[in-house]
């Protein structure tokens, strides 16, 4: 019997139109005439849902009882027993009553498809089982209900169910989703924007993912070879020269063109050590090319063009993207170039873009090597020219010119000699000149085929010949040599002075310094080690690249001291005496970037001191009226009791007492305030955090507000939290004070809470005229007050010190709209270990 298949809408959230989508494709499915039921779907009630399913056959469900409840499943038996051929199985991660004939529902549906029956079902994102814990990072709430990964990627199809979620708010503000009790939480939960959004691009990337999978399998079925442009991913060359930012933007348009373009820009450095490529010039092509969306790589490779190449079949690429040569129309006689080499190479799978520019023919930078040694191409070149060039050339004269003289012959073995220097250096025109005397004496000097020469003449001019030949060999490597040691002076220049710029300009940290010596020399980490004294350990003070981590100088390829107790340490190779000059000074300038950084802090730190200090100025100077006020009311109405001169009924005793009260309870308040603010400002607040119930504190914190001005909604069942029961209480005092202040008369503020994942949200939700989102974070600052509130309902401080005493319990207290309009006041605490989060008050479940 063939397999059943599979089809599964896929959606990034609950409500996002899943089940809608299926009970459509099943009417589609019935007007086609197939044998289509309803094996389960749950429409939660929502009209249009319901509406969808009139008209389609519905299996009956089974009916299970657990802890004196009665539950409804799917019945397999009678799906299998009603054979049709197509079933619709929704929530395809929900876990069965126990009891049932499996476990979790795929289960069943892996029975149906067994059967030879066509399932079409619905599953979430934050469903799939290796995608929990980044749901969970995202929502805070941890998935129970998961299917394997493997299940749905089995699926024959899978069709994403996609809605924006500014959309889907909406339909969960107009109740399309959850019952409206429900929306308020919904809203403020689960369904942000910053978590739909997250979970909207992490669906998207799955099925695109999917989909390249099955690309795959269809390659391979079909046994097609070639890449296919389904994705454009582009490598553009670098080669540290001017060029490289016109290069990088090209490729860049040309990403634009196809969705999901990819650019990569890699610069190939030689093995060797330094470079002639300009490091300023490097530094800001890597910039440009992030800034436009791509990633820059520093590849390690002596043949250039096979090194781009291996790179670009590494990463999948469709093309590169190369500049035309600057070399000049003579330099072609050392080679083709990497960009013909790269286009020769490329095959037929990698499109190869040459672009024009305006550095093109003018000249490439002189290469940067040590010493005298060339390049092995152009050793292999000369020792060719200097010892096969000789013996091809008397073959040549022997054959078809025997008479041309001895004059000419020496000239023509002579340009040889000369070649073989231009090519190899020293010893390629020393063997060329060696070689050469021997044939012009054995087959073209007097007697021949004998190392005998008669004639004097002949004797000057075969030793004039091996004079003038040693002396062209030497001014020739010579030259090679001043040449080669200016170009790498100048790149050794032109590095250090790029690393002091930087440096002195503040553009460089600690980490950029070494990644830059990392790529510089070629080695595979670089790490800054230190330590206080002679016999302490060394510590790691920063560290970049791969690999086991240095912990001793000892350890290390190269180690370059700086100072007593500072070294620079490299791993991956040994460097040549001559680049340990240039390692130093980088050296030197990790020190004075890890000096900055630590006078940074300092500076920080005494920044802070400051604002204390102006903190506490502002404090007396700001508060001034505020104290003057309730004491004003006090000395007022004492004075009035203690005069003789008036009889005062007892009415009168009465209200003067409750303004001595109300103006003392108000200047407790705003001392209170002032002193925790100092004490926050100067950090002496020491918290003593311990395992408690939230619902033991927060009543505690609403005493002295009006009556019915607080609606309390705190669970039983949340789990316990670790705070400082003092401090707890002083913060939501103040936020429940606050919220009071600004609700309208005869709204209530809401206090309630809930468990999400491994901390507790306690929300203080009023509805009161809001506050902008330019705003919101301005209202925890200190003496901050919004709004046209007068200036005797205090001194702005009340938020700032419940903020203040959140961080300090180790909370967050952050500010949110209110759905329908107010503020709403999260304080996030951290739960108890050991102690399991309950679940969200929320359905399962939502379909739509």
């Amino acid at each position: 019997m063939a397999r059943g298949k599979l089809r599964i809408y896929l959606g990034a959230a609950p409500g996002v139109g899943k089940t809608y989508a299926m009970l459509a494709e099943a009417h589609r499915r019935v007007e086609r005439g197939t044998d289509c039921v309803v094996a389960f779907v749950e429409h939660h009630g929502r009209p249009r849902t319901e509406v969808l399913l009139h008209g389609l056959e519905q299996v009956e469900r089974k009916e299970l009882e657990y802890r004196g409840s009665v539950f409804t499943e799917m019945d397999v038996d009678a799906v299998l027993a009603r054979r049709p051929a197509v079933a619709l199985v929704d929530e395809m991660a929900h876990t069965n009553v126990p009891g049932s004939r499996n476990t979790k529902r795929w289960q069943d549906i892996e029975e149906l498809l067994a059967a030879g029956i066509d399932v079409v079902s619905t599953v979430n994102i934050q469903h799939l089982e290796s995608l929990g814990d980044v749901v969970e990072s995202i929502t805070g709430i941890r998935q129970q209900e998961t299917v394997p990964d493997e299940v749905v990627r089995r699926a024959d199809q899978v069709e994403l169910v996609d809605m924006s979620p500014q959309a889907l708010r909406r339909r969960m503000a107009h109740g399309n989703v959850y019952k409206p009790d429900k929306v308020d939480a919904a809203l403020s939960n689960y369904f942000r924007p910053g978590n739909l959004t997250a979970l909207r691009e992490l669906a998207l990337l799955w099925v695109a993912d999917r989909v390249d999978e099955y690309l795959q399998e269809y390659r391979t079925e079909h046994r097609v070879s070639k890449i296919w442009g389904s994705r454009e991913r582009i490598v553009v060359g670098l080669t540290g020269g001017p060029e490289g930012r016109t290069l990088i933007r090209r490729a860049a348009r040309l990403a634009e063109k196809g969705a999901g373009g990819e650019v990569l820009a890699v610069y190939i450095g030689r093995s060797d050590g330094l470079t002639s490529a300009s490091p300023k010039e490097l530094a800001v092509q890597r910039t440009l090319a992030e800034d436009l969306g791509g990633t820059f790589h520093h590849v390690i490779g002596d043949d250039v063009a096979t090194a781009l190449l291996d790179f670009a079949r590494g990463v999948n690429a469709t093309q590169i993207v190369l500049g035309v040569s600057r070399r000049k129309p003579w330099q072609y006689v050392f080679g083709p170039g990497v960009s013909a080499t790269v286009a020769r190479g490329s095959g037929p799978d990698l499109d190869v873009h040459l672009v024009t520019h305006d550095a093109m023919g003018k000249g490439r930078g002189l290469p940067v090597t040590r010493g005298a040694r060339f390049a092995r191409p152009r050793l292999i070149g000369g020792w060719l020219t200097g010892v096969g060039g000789p013996l091809l050339l008397t073959l040549l004269l022997s054959s078809f010119a025997p008479e041309v003289g001895l004059a000419n012959d020496m000239l023509l073995y002579l340009s040889l000699t000369v070649g073989a220097a231009i090519l190899g250096g020293l010893w390629p025109a020393l063997a060329s000149a060696v070689v050469g005397c021997l044939l012009l004496n054995w087959f073209f000097t007097p007697p021949v085929h004998t190392l005998t020469v008669n004639d004097p003449q002949n004797i000057v001019a075969i030793a004039v010949f091996v004079g003038v030949a040693l002396s062209v060999a030497s001014v020739v490597d010579l030259a090679a040599r001043r040449t080669q040691q200016a170009a790498r002076l100048r790149a050794e220049s032109e590095a250090l002075s790029f690393l002091a710029g930087s440096v002195l300009r503040g553009e460089t940290g600690l980490e950029d310094l070494l990644q830059r010596v990392r790529e510089t020399f070629a080695m595979d980490s670089v790490a800054l080690l230190e330590r206080q004294s002679d016999v302490d350990p060394w510590t790691c003070a920063g560290r970049v690249g791969n690999g086991s981590p240095v912990e001793r100088p000892e350890d290390a390829d190269v180690d370059m001291p700086v100072g007593d107790h500072m070294t620079l340490a490299l791993s991956g190779r040994v460097l040549p005496a001559e680049d340990r000059r240039v390692l130093a000074a980088f050296a030197a300038q990790a020190a004075v970037v890890l000096d900055h950084q630590r006078l940074q802090n300092e500076a920080q730190r005494a920044r802070t001191l400051a604002e204390g200090n102006r903190m506490r100025t502002a404090l007396l100077a700001a508060v001034s009226h505020d104290l003057r006020t309730p004491l004003a009311s006090i000395k007022a109405s004492v004075t009035s009791l203690r005069s003789d001169d008036v009889d005062w009924s007892e009415e009168d005793q009465a209200e003067l007492l409750a303004s001595i009260e109300e103006g003392t309870d108000r200047l407790d308040h705003l001392v209170g305030n002032l002193l925790d603010m100092s004490r926050l400002q100067t950090g002496t607040v020491t918290p003593l955090n311990r395992e408690i119930d939230i619902d033991e504190v927060v009543p505690m914190a609403l005493g002295g507000l009006p009556e019915g001005s607080v609606e309390l909604e705190i669970p039983e069942t949340l789990p316990m939290v670790v705070v400082d029961p003092g401090l707890l209480e002083r913060s939501v005092a103040n936020i429940v004070e606050n919220a009071v202040k600004y609700s309208l008369d005869g709204t209530p503020v809401l206090v309630s809470a809930s468990a999400l994942a491994d901390r507790v949200e306690l929300r203080v939700v009023d509805r009161g005229p809001g506050v902008p989102d330019e705003a919101k974070e301005r209202i925890f600052e200190p003496f901050q007050r919004y709004g046209d509130v007068p200036r005797g309902a205090g001194v702005g401080l009340g938020l700032a010190v419940a903020r203040g005493f959140a961080e300090a319990i180790g909370s967050t207290l952050t500010a949110e709209d209110t759905p329908g309009g107010g503020l709403t006041m999260v304080l996030t605490l951290p739960i108890a270990p050991g102690h399991p989060p309950a679940r969200p008050d929320l359905p399962a479940t939502a379909v739509s």
